[in-house]
């Protein structure tokens, strides 16, 4: 099975004629979301109800981790201490677990998280306070990906089950990681596609969110991730396009569902804009 899926829903207004999307006609399009307001601060479980209710059964969510868990900010900036961090949290995902409706936690890791020790020993205690949660992981850091250590990080992913995420990004020296389509949890993969544009991919102005995800993958470039994805050896495939600076996801998005000749059942009847 493979689900495609956007990040966010309120600015693929396009796809529908509209000038935004409500989750409600989002989930007319596709039957995933990655959801980022969750990394910029735990909401409340009212907020993951609300979200069930506005979309179908078998509608599943993409849960970006709060940022202090993966290393953006410092924990003392908004909890006393990491229990009550992770049980905010959990309590936030309750509503999506209890109704079977969590594709995964997203972690992704930034570029100064590098492959050493302390940050392997932290992946593991990470591991532990949600061992009962899916979790996927993705890098920043090519240290990762390096030939002395990829073996060893690939079986360390599949070990405490890990989702490593599959990454299509710009190749920019020191600033990028290589696609990868092994998959570390048989039943749950994940591609994460942020376009190809390697003039803004290390862009660090003031305005690098409108820059860096600038891109509209061609005809020839969707072929070519089809083919990748078709590879992918799992039972369920997670694609999510992350190309949006210019608003170009959700069209490759439907471009590439119509390649791998996927149709969606059970979605949310599509509401026309006449106007």
């Amino acid at each position: 099975m493979i689900e495609i899926g956007l990040t966010t829903f309120r600015e693929h207004g396009k796809l529908l004629n509209k000038s935004f999307l409500t989750l409600s006609d989002y989930a007319s399009l596709f039957p995933v979301v990655e959801m980022n307001t969750s990394f910029y601060g735990i909401k409340a479980s009212t907020v993951s109800e609300n979200w069930i209710n506005k979309t179908p059964n078998n509608f599943s969510f993409s849960i970006k981790a709060f940022k202090v868990m993966t290393k953006h900010a410092k924990l003392e900036e908004y909890y006393q201490d990491e229990k009550e961090m992770d049980e905010a949290f959990k309590l936030f995902l309750e509503p999506l677990v209890q109704q079977k409706r969590l594709s995964t936690i997203l972690c992704q890791f930034p570029s100064y998280f590098i492959c050493n020790k302390e940050n392997v020993t932290y992946l593991r205690q990470l591991r532990e306070r949600f061992k009962e949660y899916p979790m996927a992981v993705e890098f920043r850091s090519s240290t990762w990906y390096s030939e002395s250590v990829k073996k060893e990080m690939m079986q360390f992913m599949t070990q405490y089950h890990y989702t490593l995420v599959s990454v299509d990004e710009p190749q920019v020296v020191h600033h990028s990681v290589p696609f990868l389509s092994e998959v570390t949890t048989p039943d749950y993969a994940y591609v994460r596609l942020h376009g190809r544009n390697k003039r803004y991919w290390a862009e660090k102005s003031s305005d690098w969110r409108k820059k860096r995800t600038l891109y509209c993958y061609s005809d020839e470039e969707l072929n070519e991730l089809a083919k990748e994805i078709e590879k992918i050896k799992a039972k369920k495939v997670v694609v999510v396009f992350n190309n949006n600076s210019g608003g170009d996801a959700g069209e490759n998005a439907l471009i590439l569902k119509d390649k791998l000749k996927i149709e969606y059942q059970g979605l949310n009847p599509t509401q026309l804009n006449l106007f």
